[in-house]
């Protein structure tokens, strides 16, 4: 790996981006006109592992692609982020895909298959990594047996825990009780309750233009503003912020000023198209 910061390891997802643009979200039983589709690499996990990598991370990913003509373009997108995909495996069947809808006022909504996805598992070798790791990260994206074994490795280790509970779903006490850093906007923390969000040492809410919120052991508390960007799309935003935020965090950044490299990189992923930044951009 090129990188000399932290040793993080991704067990998440990947999927190929489905985008579709047109002048505003349909509501239920309405069509629009389009104005214009693409394809892209995507998946919360791969792009957290990317937006790490490129905020100076040395980065492993753990997850799974499929057979379909997706699944080789999905591997390489990874490896020219310089991603680590020795622990990416090829399932039969379908890659992962979202089907992303964005308005010209850059909100979106998204509906994920999971195709390969469901099919990923804790390996031995899956689980030597993550022991050797700076930083745990994951999402709900895998199916949560997988997510429990990773953060139950993690714990074991003494390897510190991110948990970004997307998208949101009840989650049970073990799973909560092994994390270190839970990253959630305010609807996740709204859906999860404030009760089980209690006992985990740290928390940051992202609170979309406004910044984000960090609470700490001890009362210990923050606000961070974002900057002012013209925001065209916030698909990815958050996997900017939970990538940036990874990478200070195990460099041993204090929380604040964590925070607020994570805020920089969520404003500017807003700032062009797509999960992810353009190859060669400064977006992180």
């Amino acid at each position: 790996m090129a990188h000399r910061g932290p040793r993080l390891v991704v067990l998440g997802s990947v999927n190929m981006d489905l985008v579709v643009r047109t002048g505003h979200l349909p509501v239920p039983g309405e069509t629009t006109a389009g104005t214009d589709f693409v394809t892209m690499p995507g998946g919360k996990g791969a792009n957290q592992a990317i937006a790490a990598a490129r905020a100076g991370g040395q980065v492993a990913f753990i997850g799974a692609v499929g057979s379909d003509d997706h699944g080789e373009r999905l591997a390489q997108g990874l490896r020219a982020a310089a991603v680590s995909t020795d622990r990416l495996r090829r399932v039969p069947g379908p890659s992962g895909v979202a089907v992303i809808t964005v308005d010209d006022a850059a909100e979106n909504t998204i509906v994920v298959v999971p195709g390969a996805n469901a099919h990923v598992m804790l390996t031995e070798p899956d689980a030597d990594l993550i022991a050797g790791a700076g930083m745990l990260l994951t999402q709900l994206e895998l199916p949560l047996e997988t997510v429990l074994a990773g953060a139950k490795v993690a714990a074991a280790a003494r390897v510190p825990v991110l948990l970004n509970p997307s998208p949101v779903t009840p989650l049970m006490p073990e799973l909560l009780g092994l994390v270190t850093l839970l990253v959630l906007n305010e609807g996740e923390a709204g859906a999860l309750g404030a009760t089980a969000i209690a006992g985990i040492p740290h928390v940051v809410t992202t609170l979309g233009a406004a910044g984000a919120r960090y609470a700490g052991p001890a009362g210990a508390a923050c606000e961070v503003s974002a900057p002012r960007v013209v925001a065209v799309d916030t698909t990815g935003a958050g996997d900017a912020f939970t990538g940036a935020l990874a990478v200070a965090w195990a460099n041993g950044t204090a929380p604040a000023e964590a925070v607020r490299v994570a805020c920089a990189a969520g404003a500017r992923a807003t700032t062009f198209h797509g999960a992810r930044a353009p190859v060669g951009s400064s977006a992180y």
